[in-house]
């Protein structure tokens, strides 16, 4: 992501921020926790884009544009991300669409 001029938190749009202790969990437990929340909002959340800031890895694989967003954010964005879960201060972000 390098390049990109604004934080994750910066970026993120309007997230639903979640605290749990992530010490003995791990990708797949985290992210079941995240699937859990986004379908307290819609009945078929759609996974588009996370981020994992523990390894840094995110997907889809998209860098930065021209604009100051990573790319998977873009991504997620553009393609009707409407749901954002921050896990933990960005240690864990996903991005889902609301799909019924």
């Amino acid at each position: 992501m390098t390049g990109c001029s604004c934080s994750i938190k910066e970026c993120l749009n309007n997230p639903i921020e979640l605290k749990i202790d992530d010490r003995d969990l791990d990708f797949a437990s985290i992210k079941q926790i995240a699937d859990n929340k986004a379908k307290e909002f819609t009945s078929q959340p759609m996974l588009l884009a996370w981020y994992n800031g523990k390894t840094g890895d995110f997907v889809p694989k998209a860098e930065c544009g021209s604009g100051p967003k990573p790319g998977w954010i873009v991504y997620a964005e553009t393609r009707g991300g409407d749901i954002v879960i921050d896990i933990n201060e960005e240690r864990y972000v996903f991005i889902y669409k609301s799909v019924s």
